[in-house]
């Protein structure tokens, strides 16, 4: 079993991490120590030397930024999908200020390249597998159709559920039977943001922190 990390070592990996996401390059040791207030790049050297004992990194010490993160392919696999927390009324639905991070993803997993998550609140749809707290992965850019499973905005507030047209009114059907369908008329405040195209339910997770106040009803139903 790998050790685990300090704290300090656990930021500067991720720094590392996120660092190259930006740059393309590693950071070098005195960027790493400017970074974290470090005064000796000799302890900056022992902090990179411990990521790599533990197998979170290899080093090259010819190079003065010889750094390979074990397992991180870049960008040739890999695409950062932004986190929302809430919708804005009207359009668009997302803003950047709504937006709380993101979360990088095996392109493998992303059907198109505008996907976004939401994250669930409620047990309105646990019948299609979908439960508080996951996060569900939403592509603005494939149309839906009868019997998708969608995110849909009705003014400030977001839901998903399963869509369905009866004439000219839209109906949000739950998979929970103690809940009743929501029907949408012409006239109502309304959008289908996109088809939910996955669904991601961690069991242990770091707090992502929100980069702007978010209002503790402003999760998705």
């Amino acid at each position: 079993m790998t050790e685990p990390l300090t704290p300090l070592e656990r930021r500067v990996y991720h720094y590392l991490i996120d660092f190259l996401a930006e740059n393309t390059y590693q950071p070098s040791i005195r960027e790493i120590a400017k970074k974290f207030r470090i005064k000796s790049t000799k302890t900056v050297s022992d902090l990179l030397a411990s990521l790599s004992l533990k197998g979170f990194i290899e080093r090259d010490q010819s190079r003065s930024r010889g750094v390979r993160i074990v397992g991180y392919a870049g960008q040739a696999s890999t695409q950062p999908v932004p986190y929302y927390g809430r919708v804005h009324a009207g359009e668009p639905a997302l803003i950047p200020e709504h937006r709380l991070g993101y979360l990088t993803m095996d392109r493998r997993f992303l059907p198109t390249d505008d996907v976004f998550f939401l994250r669930i609140k409620g047990e309105s749809m646990i019948g299609r597998g979908i439960f508080e707290d996951d996060y569900v992965l939403v592509s603005p850019s494939t149309r839906a159709k009868d019997g998708d499973i969608v995110a849909a905005r009705l003014g400030e507030e977001a839901t998903i559920k399963t869509m369905m047209h009866r004439g000219a009114t839209i109906v949000l059907e739950p998979a929970n039977d103690a809940e009743r369908p929501i029907e949408v008329g012409p006239q109502d405040d309304f959008a289908v943001l996109g088809v939910v195209c996955g669904v991601f339910r961690p069991f242990m997770e770091q707090e992502l922190q929100p980069t702007i106040p978010v209002p503790a009803d402003a999760e998705i139903h």
